[in-house]
């Protein structure tokens, strides 16, 4: 016991703990590893071309021989997977871009494994980015069609196994897109492929930034009808569970700042390796911030990142990939 002025005795004394860097670095209880981080990045057609995203400063869009010299540079920073969203200069109703074997991410895919063969490349599975109408699946008559947009979720899933990719992450939120999938791919021989399912996607203000990067807003109504009410968490387990019993080996919390119980909620219930994906949303507050001299953002941008991990996510997802390597 410690004597104070007040004649209470202290039992414990925490900041004992807490003096120096030394100690606190010996009883820290998370740690953030580059190898826990994926990068993503986008790809558009055409050649020579790196076009800064207005929406997410600092970053680009990629043409297939130009995301493949962004790759190499990540690789050197110390990042080993990347997440690949395509924007086809063709849209139609039926997303036929998605699932071409000459399409913009397929072609991507070929060149980053020719130049980089041990980098992690996982595709984003959907068809909002290549229908004419932005939707992540068929429409007809104003409504987005769920069983019916299964098949081509599946074969563009396919496209992408074929062309060289190494996982697929299904972002759709389609009832029974992971079974489809994963019966589609052990039916061509790919069972070793893993599937890393959005299945908890909420419908989120967060993705505004992300829209206007890869051209894919909704021209009519909204994604309400598909994506996660953000009141709800059970409803987030009923999903996961779903995914799971279809084949899902990682699962996928999005966003992670504003989601971190449902992170933990995941975690705790099933126990199964779970990525959070820090959302352009996310990445743009923080750049307005350090803009306005507001915010440190070394510092942020790792208390939020600690933060998800704390949460219980084994795999962050998020556009700062290539900084905190540099800053870990």
């Amino acid at each position: 016991m410690i004597q104070t002025d007040t004649n209470y005795m202290l039992p414990y004394r925490p900041r004992r703990l807490r003096k120096n860097v030394f100690l606190r670095n010996l009883v820290k209880e998370t740690e953030l590893n580059i190898k826990n981080f994926i990068y993503p990045i986008f790809i558009v057609e055409g050649e020579n071309v790196e076009q800064e995203i207005q929406s997410l400063p600092g970053l680009y869009r990629y043409s297939k021989d130009k995301v493949a010299e962004e790759v190499k540079r990540a690789v050197q920073d110390g990042i080993q997977g990347v997440l690949l969203f395509g924007i086809p200069d063709k849209k139609d109703e039926m997303a036929s871009s998605a699932y071409d074997e000459n399409g913009v991410v397929q072609q991507a895919v070929k060149a980053i494994k020719n130049a980089v063969p041990d980098i992690l490349v996982i595709t984003d599975v959907c068809l909002c980015e290549y229908t004419n109408h932005g939707h992540c699946g068929i429409v007809k008559d104003g409504q987005v069609l769920n069983d019916e947009s299964l098949s081509l979720i599946a074969k563009t899933a396919l496209s992408q196994v074929q062309a060289g990719a190494d996982m697929v992450a299904p972002s759709d939120m389609m009832d029974g897109r992971v079974g489809v999938i994963r019966e589609t791919l052990d039916d061509a021989g790919y069972s070793d492929i893993p599937i890393m399912s959005y299945s908890a996607k909420y419908a989120s203000a967060l993705y505004n930034p992300f829209r206007e990067a890869a051209n894919n807003a909704p021209h009519f109504g909204d994604r309400l009808s598909y994506q996660l009410d953000p009141a709800n968490a059970k409803e987030a387990l009923r999903e996961v569970e779903l995914d799971m019993e279809e084949g899902a080996d990682i699962i996928m919390i999005k966003p992670a700042i504003g989601y971190l119980d449902i992170i933990y909620r995941v975690k705790e219930t099933f126990n199964c390796p779970v990525a959070a994906y820090s959302v352009s949303g996310e990445y743009a507050i923080v750049k307005a911030a350090v803009k306005q001299g507001l915010l440190d953002e070394k510092r942020t941008v790792l208390e939020f990142m600690t933060g998800i991990k704390r949460a219980g996510a084994d795999i962050i997802i998020t556009y700062y990939a290539r900084q905190i390597a540099k800053w870990l």
